[in-house]
């Protein structure tokens, strides 16, 4: 729940049963967004801090909703087609058809630079060797981007995660600074005051930047839905094939077939986030707007990340191990 949502709006629509939808359709539309005018002006003036404060800065986009977020901020803050920083993908190749063809047709709406970097490369250069054909390529990310950060020098990375997602995102700083490995190191942040960055950097040094660290999920579907921002169709409900495995919907993709023993269902869902389709799963939902999800997200009980993705469930810490080894 979004401790900035006004008091008596989320008390009324926690005293209501989640399922009358009725009552919390009329508590959502009670929201007030304001805090929304807050959290942009706040993205604008990081993306801008970035712009000034670095020589070679680049704009993680994926093409997923957190990062549409960002870029309709950095349009705001710099105007339509002039974005003074390229686009850069980590791309697994293991990504939802949906989401990479409208990351391809959003960058040339804007005229966008957009940069693609792909961990298949990064195999065939034997810097990512996979334990066996079918393991997840999500965490060999790190590799392939530590090698685009090499290529083109980069000494600062825009990224979209916010505290809200994880545990490991929620004690990282806003400007989060890596050594010359790439190596996030919890222990010797640097402490951000007020709004008092630290970019100083030394040779091969570099820093993730995560200007919507502060915003929420529920955040981001009001500020899409107030902006009017479109997203990859996934984000909406459609009907998909999925097994239930271990609490989550694994789709019924190539990549992830259904097990022995495993009953295949037809159901109704949505992707809260995506990425590598290897361990991305959708919820049951019948949204078909970012109002119907502003509902939903109002009633959630269990966070983006938890709900959704397979790699987060390997142990508590994975997460933070894999931005040690520089992760996004």
């Amino acid at each position: 729940m979004n401790a900035r949502t006004e008091p008596a709006v989320v008390e009324t629509a926690l005293l209501h049963d989640s399922h009358d939808s009725h009552e919390m359709q009329a508590s959502a539309h009670q929201l007030s967004n304001a805090h929304l005018d807050a959290l942009e002006e706040e993205t604008i003036f990081i993306l801008r801090e970035v712009a000034g404060a670095f020589e070679r800065p680049a704009l993680l986009f994926s093409g997923g909703k957190d990062s549409l977020v960002m870029l309709k901020c950095a349009e705001k803050a710099f105007g339509a087609g002039r974005i003074p920083y390229p686009l850069l993908m980590i791309d697994t190749g293991h990504n939802f058809p949906e989401v990479t063809d409208f990351r391809d047709q959003r960058a040339q709406e804007l005229g966008a630079e957009l940069i693609v970097r792909s961990v298949e490369d990064s195999m065939k250069r034997g810097t990512v060797r996979l334990a066996h054909p079918g393991e997840s390529r999500n965490v060999h990310q790190s590799v392939t981007l530590l090698e685009a950060i090499e290529e083109f020098r980069f000494d600062a990375l825009i990224g979209g995660a916010r505290r809200d997602e994880e545990k490991a995102r929620a004690k990282e700083r806003i400007f989060s600074h890596r050594d010359s490995f790439g190596q996030w190191q919890p222990k010797a942040q640097r402490p951000e005051l007020w709004t008092l960055f630290n970019t100083r950097l030394h040779s091969g040094e570099h820093f993730r930047v995560f200007p919507i660290s502060n915003w929420t999920e529920l955040d981001v579907w009001q500020y899409i839905a107030r902006e009017n921002i479109a997203l990859p169709s996934i984000y909406y409900t459609h009907r998909r094939e999925v097994v239930d495995r271990r609490g989550l919907l694994v789709p019924v993709t190539e990549l992830t077939p259904p097990r022995e023993g495993e009953r295949v269902e037809l159901r109704d869902v949505r992707f809260r986030t995506v990425g590598d389709i290897t361990c991305t799963c959708p919820v049951e939902s019948t949204a078909a707007t970012p109002q119907d999800i502003v509902i939903e997200t109002l009633a959630a009980e269990v966070s983006e990340r938890g709900a959704t993705r397979m790699d987060d469930k390997t142990s508590d810490a994975s997460m933070e191990r894999r931005k040690k080894e520089g992760y996004f």
